[in-house]
């Protein structure tokens, strides 16, 4: 079984020596669990720790919030700690203040990532480091796996002019880092600059999923409820910028996708043809209970992800995109609401990270192609990630 950052500081005197005596901010959400599913709050504290604040990234310190839902939270409702939300109603509200970290010795992150750049609790841990650095806070990031593994990167890096939540940093779609990688990453690459620890997983190696690391699933967040809706995220939440529905609001996000103006067959040949890698696709229809389409009939398919190695689920959603722009336009359009505090620029922009993607799905490019090419920066990316892994 791997062995967690979490697990790691909870067991070895080397850790928690050094932690006796420390007032000790935590920056958790339902994932930081121990092996045996103990949360790390009521874990170090019975380890003798005195942990004093709590941080909640989007969807909070208990994870009942949906997407893009600001928190106010004040005091955990299960310890009666007081809490610092890092997902408020404003921009400014995702790093903490100085007053927000007065009176802590040391932060501790542990977060369960999920390996896709618009995944948002990586950023929450880089804010968190940059505010540390700046009032001389010690940050120690405890280490999990990504979920998808790291070996495969996808995607291109986020250009400057469509930087946000969803895309902080330079990163590729896919990065392939654990957030114990990407905290190195930050550090050393980014002002999101402090006295950083990584404490290092024992036992995960890059080839490995997690199913195949004997942790236990615990949802990242509310629409993450399997490993599946993983495996198929750093594509299909590209869907989010668009009107179409990508399954929230059912037992299966992100898998699901469609509308009330598709049709399921048409849509499946489309896409078939293709013959993508990996995955093959099923007519389906079904009915949201929240979000887009809520209560309405959608049609639309079910991604199965038949070799999950071979899949590449960017490539994938790509081409999910240009059949909808294809067949549904102008029915089918880019979401123009603000998006993650973003208000002057379309939602797909900010989740693709480059302007030219959007506007070569509106040409009729080939999205596979587009998907594949990887654009500027990427290479920079792929040099100063080598830099920063630590397992093999």
């Amino acid at each position: 079984m791997v062995k967690t950052g979490l697990d790691r500081i909870l067991s070895e005197e080397e850790f928690l020596s050094k932690l006796k005596g420390k007032r000790v901010g935590l920056l958790v959400n339902p994932t930081s669990v121990t092996s045996g599913l103990k949360h790390a709050i009521d874990a170090l504290q019975t380890a003798g720790v005195n942990v004093v604040r709590l941080f909640g990234p989007e969807h909070g310190v208990r994870g009942e919030a949906q997407d893009m839902e600001a928190v106010d939270e004040n005091f955990d409702p299960v310890t009666g700690l007081p809490t610092v939300s890092l997902y408020g109603h404003t921009y400014e509200s995702l790093k903490p203040t100085p007053s927000d970290l007065d009176g802590i010795d040391l932060v501790l992150a542990d977060i369960q990532d999920i390996g896709a750049r618009y995944y948002t609790y990586v950023y929450s841990i880089g804010l968190m480091m940059e505010a540390c650095g700046e009032v001389g806070i010690e940050v120690w990031v405890l280490d999990r796996p990504n979920p998808i593994g790291g070996e495969v990167v996808e995607g291109n890096v986020v250009m400057p002019e469509c930087k946000s939540f969803v895309g902080m940093q330079p990163l590729a779609v896919r990065h392939g880092m654990s957030a114990g990688e990407l905290a190195h990453f930050f550090n050393r690459f980014t002002t999101w600059k402090c006295e950083l620890k990584v404490v290092e997983m024992r036992g995960w190696k890059r080839s490995m999923w997690f199913d195949e690391t004997g942790l236990p699933w615990v949802m990242p967040s509310p629409n993450m409820p399997t490993l599946d809706t993983a495996i198929v995220y750093p594509g299909q939440c590209l869907l989010e910028g668009t009107n179409a529905s990508e399954g929230r609001g059912t037992t299966r996000p992100f898998e699901l996708f469609g509308a009330p103006y598709v049709n399921a067959v048409e849509l499946g040949k489309e896409l078939r043809v293709l013959d993508l890698p990996g995955v093959a696709f099923r007519e389906v229809s079904f009915r949201p209970k929240f979000q887009k389409f809520g209560n309405q009939t959608c049609a639309g398919l079910q991604m199965h992800v038949t070799n999950r190695d071979s899949f590449r689920s960017l490539s994938a959603s790509m081409a999910i995109l240009g059949a909808f722009w294809k067949l549904y336009a102008p029915e089918f359009a880019w979401r123009e609401e603000a998006y993650e505090f973003v208000q002057d620029r379309l939602a797909i922009d900010l989740l693709l990270g480059d302007m030219v993607l959007r506007k070569g799905i509106e040409d009729g490019h080939d999205c596979v192609e587009l998907a594949n090419a990887t654009g500027a920066g990427r290479q920079e990316f792929d040099a100063r990630r080598a830099e920063c892994l630590i397992y093999t």
